[in-house]
């Protein structure tokens, strides 16, 4: 059973940064993509970032420009660096995991508070 563990949560002003980091306890080079998801209160979950074995990305439009997922292989980490953060990115964050299309594990989130 694959673990991930996400870190790098907290309350920051509208306007800051925050850098999220998922451990894996495997390796994550076997996974086809590992994405960063949130749900903020009354709201579905959402995709906000993905990153394939190969290193493509992709971000939702809502944080493009903003937001910046990278792995690092050999930590077993991937990394959402969110900048310029706004009070509408307060949600609870999480990394998932996913060997093909759909996501097989996932972490146990990660609040992130914007204050206005």
């Amino acid at each position: 059973q694959v673990q991930l563990v996400e870190s790098g949560g907290g309350l920051v002003q509208a306007g800051g940064s925050l850098r999220l980091s998922c451990a894996a306890s495997e390796s994550i080079f076997k996974f086809n993509f590992m994405g960063w998801h949130r749900q903020a209160p009354g709201k579905q979950r959402e995709l906000v970032a993905a990153i394939s074995s190969g290193g493509n990305t992709a971000v939702a439009d809502s944080v493009k420009g903003r937001f910046t997922i990278s792995r690092d292989n050999a930590k077993n980490t991937v990394y959402l660096q969110m900048n310029s953060l706004k009070p509408e990115d307060t949600a609870v964050y999480y990394c998932a995991a996913a060997y093909y299309k759909d996501y097989n594990y996932w972490g146990q989130g990660t609040q992130v508070t914007v204050s206005s």
